[in-house]
């Protein structure tokens, strides 16, 4: 599937920016289950020193810094992407192995393996270590219950328990202020998933993207008029020939439409940025000096390539 993605950010300042320095996360890299064609950005007014660089967890990073005065700032980014099928089959969520025997290869202990997927089992800023969290997930997470199964399992209750309400929330808003609440948007219910797995001792990430959506029937697509969007992803070890757990693969899980696979969703998902959570896949931040009051309008479209 070929997809054109446009990303446009706007911000308007009173008084003044005297001087500004920022990190976008707005052009999607390399995976298995996507080819970058095309990925350009355009910023206004125009920057005096910019830098492109990838991070350690494999994002694309575009650092520029704004030394003139000005009011308003553009950020534009248009990219071209093809999807690909996933290149690993998903497994029986069922012939997984169970969720204790996950969190005991991860718990450590003299002579312990090193698994990269170690470095998301821990708090981070968005999803952090408190005990509703856990409360929340043994519902689902049953002794002995197959580790997939039981994270499909969750991920299909919060999709179902959960009201997905338009700025309800905002990034300020705790995960666990949007799980009594139960409702938030996107961003809260993969806080929400991710935090409820690690409070088990499950390694778990945050993935920002975007997702093709159709217009209803009858109706013209919107330019503009689409989103950003976020799901989860939690790591599941293999079993070797004798029997022991050993280096895995990631399985994403985006609670918000109840969907899961191996390497991405689906080919209508568009993988921008991973990371512990939001904090490190920001589409941008940096910092001003100047601009008390300021205003950001972000449109996105997501559509199909002639």
């Amino acid at each position: 599937m070929l997809l054109e993605i446009t990303h446009d950010t706007h911000y308007s300042y009173d008084p003044n920016v005297e001087i500004a320095q920022h990190l976008a996360h707005l052009k999607p890299a390399e995976t298995s289950t996507q080819k970058i064609l095309k990925s350009n950005i355009h910023i206004d007014p125009s920057p005096a020193w910019q830098d492109q660089s990838i991070d350690n967890y494999g994002n694309v990073c575009d650092f520029f810094s704004l030394q003139n005065r000005h009011r308003e700032l553009t950020i534009s980014v248009q990219s071209l992407v093809e999807t690909l099928p996933r290149q690993t089959q998903a497994p029986d969520p069922n012939k997984t192995p169970s969720w204790e025997a996950v969190r005991e290869y991860f718990r450590y202990h003299s002579g312990t393996r090193w698994d990269a997927a170690s470095e998301f089992l821990f708090a981070s800023p968005f999803a952090p270590i408190r005990s509703e969290f856990a409360e929340f997930a043994r519902v689902n997470f049953t002794p002995n219950r197959p580790i997939l199964e039981a994270a499909i399992d969750l991920m299909r209750r919060i999709h179902s328990e959960f009201h997905y309400v338009s700025k309800s929330t905002d990034i300020d808003t705790p995960a666990h202020e949007a799980l009594k609440k139960r409702e938030g948007v996107c961003q809260d219910f993969s806080h929400i998933l991710i935090a409820s797995l690690r409070n088990l001792g499950l390694p778990a990430k945050y993935i920002s993207g975007y997702i093709l959506t159709n217009p209803p029937p009858g109706q013209p697509r919107l330019i503009g008029g689409d989103a950003s969007h976020a799901w989860a992803a939690v790591y599941i070890p293999r079993l070797n020939d004798q029997g022991q757990l050993t280096s895995g693969f990631w399985c994403d899980l985006d609670p918000t439409n109840n969907r899961w696979g191996i390497d991405s969703p689906g080919e209508d998902y568009v993988n921008l940025a991973q990371g512990r959570d939001y904090g490190d896949v920001s589409p941008i931040k940096g910092v001003i000096h100047g601009g008390a009051d300021h205003k950001m309008n972000v449109a996105v479209t997501v559509m199909p390539a002639e």
